[in-house]
């Protein structure tokens, strides 16, 4: 496997990307969606901390994914319906801009709550917005339903992906598993 993508798979740095910025948004929102379960405040305000620097790391990673998407190739389109490939096209776009706009809700509902924001402890990030209380109770909402606006998304995602896996035999998905590889050098297996 290279690194670059070509015409027949993603690339390792574009497969990693992927992956790594998949695993920590799920994990993250499901930790984000645990920390009521803190035995007592302070394991709740340390719970909090960390949460907040995965969700910055996150919004790192899927800026560096976006400016190595920009410079890297990019498989061939399968075969599929017009419908579907605008279908998965407008999921990718929509995909991005939710793993953007989640983290920076985050970023925002900590400012107008106030709090300070800190990347694991090694520094602090200014605020976005001014404290407001009016707004804090809006912009946690805000987030939270971002973050099931995504896992509804994802959910389309994985369901489309295992979708041509199993019921069309294509490498849709085979090219984007870490050690996966396309079956044949077309890319197609029709």
């Amino acid at each position: 496997m290279t690194l670059r993508s070509d015409a027949r798979q993603w690339g390792a740095i574009a497969k990693a990307f992927h992956w790594i910025v998949a695993l920590a948004i799920l994990g993250n929102g499901v930790f984000g969606l645990c920390m009521d379960l803190a035995s007592n405040p302070m394991q709740k305000i340390n719970w909090l901390a960390l949460h907040k620097s995965i969700g910055l790391t996150v919004l790192a990673l899927v800026l560096l994914r976006l400016a190595w998407r920009m410079g890297d190739g990019r498989p061939r389109e399968l075969p599929a319906p017009r419908w579907q490939q605008a279908a998965a096209r407008a999921t990718h776009v929509v995909l991005y801009l939710l793993a953007l706009v989640l983290p920076l809700s985050g970023w925002w509902f900590n400012s107008v709550a106030g709090k300070p924001l800190q990347w694991f402890k090694l520094f602090n990030l200014p605020s976005i917005a001014a404290k407001s209380n009016d707004l804090r109770h809006f912009a946690h909402a805000v987030h939270e339903y971002l973050f099931w606006f995504l896992v509804l998304v994802l959910v389309g995602h994985v369901g489309a992906a295992l979708k041509h896996h199993v019921f069309d035999g294509d490498d849709v998905l085979r090219r984007m598993l870490p050690f996966g590889k396309p079956r044949n050098d077309k890319g197609d297996n029709r």
